[in-house]
């Protein structure tokens, strides 16, 4: 299946009604034209717990949760959302993470009595001793954003963010593997919402396979690599960024790194790099500043509308947060 459907979505919302907490929307300015989805405030911090809790609720349902439990590969979101869901439902969890992953995500994870294993520098190598771990295990192999139960359940945000703001026209968000962006696209697509879909210049997934018209590998090399740093795009991203009502732009890590900065300058919140990349593709066409990459007809879409930016996690370690003088 290379499309999700509005179905998948309502589906999973109705399935995890109960067990995630209802997003946040704040006024991002002063003239109500820009509003934050604070979805970084979702059980384990990041939108991750919605499609982890659908995943193993639908399995669940169908009688295909084996003894061994689950396992999955994670940057570390993915992983923290599916051994808490796991948790919740009593269910055994392997998670997988790179070496490089962000200790305070690691520490987390075993907070939850989580099997943490460490494989490899990047998730492509955490993502091989997963499949090698569930092939020898028979635990049921999760995916981080590939997998149209993972997608659905991070769909049901949008439904959120209209409820409370009427009139909603585009919804900004990041992007690494494409979980998200498809799972919001389908109930945007529905809804008649635009969706811009945001990476960093030097880890862009789903930008490299809109140019090739298929997924394609990319290399990676961003700030915000943890979490958005996927080698390539699902076929299910790509599929939904295909549609007239969907815009690709590309930041730099200079932006990024602004744009976070500046939420903990102006709000005291404290996000991670791959939350701060939707606001700064915002900040990023409201200055001018945006990247050569960018088309005037995707900047377009970002100027003079009643637009949501979806800060989807903070699991981040925000030591590195300069105090504003």
């Amino acid at each position: 299946m290379d499309q999700l459907t509005y179905a998948e979505v309502k589906a999973a919302r109705e399935r995890i009604a109960g067990r995630v907490r209802p997003v946040v929307v704040a006024p991002g300015d002063d003239t109500g034209r820009v509003w934050l989805a604070l979805e970084f405030l979702q059980h384990t911090g990041s939108f991750k717990a919605r499609g982890a809790q659908n995943f193993l609720l639908a399995h669940a349902e169908a009688g295909t949760l084996p003894e061994a439990g689950v396992t999955i590969a994670s940057g570390g979101n993915a992983g923290l959302a599916c051994a808490w869901a796991a948790r919740e439902l009593g269910v055994r969890a392997t998670v997988f993470l790179p070496q490089t992953a962000p200790p305070v995500k690691v520490a987390r994870l075993r907070s939850y009595g989580t099997d943490v294993r460490l494989a490899g520098t990047q998730y492509a190598e955490a993502l091989a001793a997963c499949e090698e771990f569930a092939a020898q295990s028979g635990a049921l192999a999760s995916h981080a954003y590939d997998n149209p139960l993972i997608a659905a359940g991070a769909g049901t945000v949008l439904e959120e963010i209209r409820a409370q703001l009427p009139g909603l026209e585009t919804v900004v968000v990041s992007v690494g593997g494409g979980g998200l962006f498809a799972g919001v696209a389908a109930a945007a697509r529905e809804h008649g919402v635009r969706v811009v879909a945001v990476e960093p210049v030097h880890s862009r997934a789903l930008n490299a396979a809109l140019a090739e018209g298929r997924p394609v590998d990319v290399t990676v090399d961003s700030v915000a690599a943890d979490a958005l740093g996927a080698r390539r795009a699902t076929a299910l991203a790509v599929h939904a960024a295909q549609d007239p009502g969907v815009r690709s732009v590309l930041v730099s890590d200079d932006a990024i790194i602004r744009a976070r900065q500046g939420l903990w300058d102006e709000r005291r919140i404290a996000v991670e790099h791959a939350a701060a990349t939707a606001l700064a593709a915002v900040e990023a066409a409201e200055t001018a500043e945006v990247t050569a990459e960018v088309t005037a007809e995707a900047a377009d879409a970002l100027d003079g509308e009643r637009i949501a930016v979806l800060l989807c996690g903070a699991n981040t370690d925000p030591s590195d947060l300069v105090a504003a003088p």
